[in-house]
């Protein structure tokens, strides 16, 4: 199993990356984890308290549990990845089964900090994109798909999501194999990785 791992800041064309990846592999050959399913469950907290939750840091990722998956893939065994709601900031019921692949992409913005995660990943890729175009998709996300007016989508900005890019995700760039700016609308970029997963497909 080869494992890819495809991360870059909030808003930064990662999700469209993966998409075009795994549309251009329509046998399922190749699977996907992804990050945001692996947030802690905040059932517990009361709504004022979800409102000041940080998803932009580490800590607010149940990182053994994804890499107990990670470790299962390898070893042939299926896996039911979490789902996740930002709306209610809870760990949902339904789970997705994921099946083994010989590829196998981990995406979200945080996934090259936690050094044993890092270590697992075979290929690591870094989503760039500048931060006026980012800020205008997060705010386009969380006011359409997240329940927060436009106030509250750039206090959040403001106070979680540019300063935990500037201390986590940003410097995690060191660590990238591969820095595809400008996410789903580089073409060229998005070519390399499928012809490199193509060749894995033969050699895995």
């Amino acid at each position: 199993m080869y494992i890819i791992g495809i991360a870059g800041g909030s808003g930064s064309g990662k999700t469209s990356v993966v998409k075009k990846i795994v549309n251009s592999f329509p046998n399922e050959s190749v699977c996907v984890l992804s990050q945001d399913a692996y947030y802690k469950d905040n059932g517990i907290l009361t709504q004022e308290q979800r409102e000041q939750i940080n998803f932009d840091h580490p800590s607010s990722i149940e990182f053994p549990l994804l890499i107990r998956h990670l470790h299962e893939l390898k070893s042939g065994r299926a896996v039911e990845m979490p789902t996740y709601s930002y709306i209610t900031c809870t760990r949902q019921k339904d789970t997705i089964p994921i099946e083994p692949g010989k590829v196998v992409i981990v995406e979200g913005i945080l996934i090259f900090t936690d050094a044993e995660l890092r270590d697992m990943i075979d290929l690591k890729v870094f989503v760039d994109t500048e931060a006026d175009e980012r800020i205008i998709r997060i705010i386009q996300r969380d006011v359409n798909e997240r329940g927060r007016g436009l106030d509250k989508s750039i206090r959040h900005y403001e106070k979680f999501v540019k300063p935990m890019h500037e201390t986590f995700i940003e410097p995690s760039k060191k660590f990238a194999d591969i820095i595809i700016p400008e996410g789903g609308h580089n073409a060229k970029g998005i070519d390399i990785l499928i012809s490199k997963i193509r060749w894995m497909l033969h050699e895995v």
